[in-house]
């Protein structure tokens, strides 16, 4: 598969997946989860932004240590993808009124105007994705190499790294 075509299917992926689970390290080095709406993505561009509170555990970890981990996995469990990037907290106001819809005022009080609103941005470095392909084929699969002792990960699905 060419770069531009793994960078498609990124591209894709995230679009199509609307929460992903963001890993930041906190203040004691741990590491520290949480779900974010990915509001907009172009992995040409290097570009994944997310609109976040401020004050938080997560903005307050990327004020100190930056990289990050972004986890996708397709609702129907076939498809995973790891983002690392470089988060950055971003103060600009034509950008939210591009990202923004109503859904956030669900989030703030006073919508867009509320000081709470962080917009994120994240520069992807590099990606990591696997596909699982069809359940019941890779049971089989599965099944034959454990009575053959033969590995067949290979054939299990798709998998690819890439750096952005």
């Amino acid at each position: 598969m060419s770069k531009q075509a793994q960078m498609d299917t990124i591209q894709a992926m995230v679009k199509d997946i609307k929460y992903t689970m963001m890993t930041t390290r906190n203040d004691e080095n741990h590491l520290h989860s949480c779900p974010m709406n990915t509001t907009e993505t172009s992995i040409g561009a290097k570009e994944i932004w997310f609109i976040g509170h401020s004050p938080c555990e997560t903005v307050s970890s990327i004020e100190k240590n930056p990289e990050v981990n972004l986890a996708y996995v397709s609702e129907d469990g076939k498809k995973y993808l790891s983002i690392t990037g470089k988060a950055e907290l971003v103060e600009d106001e034509e950008k939210l009124n591009e990202l923004w819809s109503p859904m956030y005022n669900a989030y703030f009080e006073k919508g867009k105007e509320d000081s709470r609103v962080q917009l994120i941005k994240v520069v992807p470095h590099g990606a990591e994705y696997w596909t699982n392909g069809n359940a019941i084929t890779s049971a089989v699969k599965m099944a034959a190499a454990a009575v053959t002792d033969t590995a067949i990960e290979k054939s299990l699905g798709e998998n690819f790294s890439i750096e952005l």
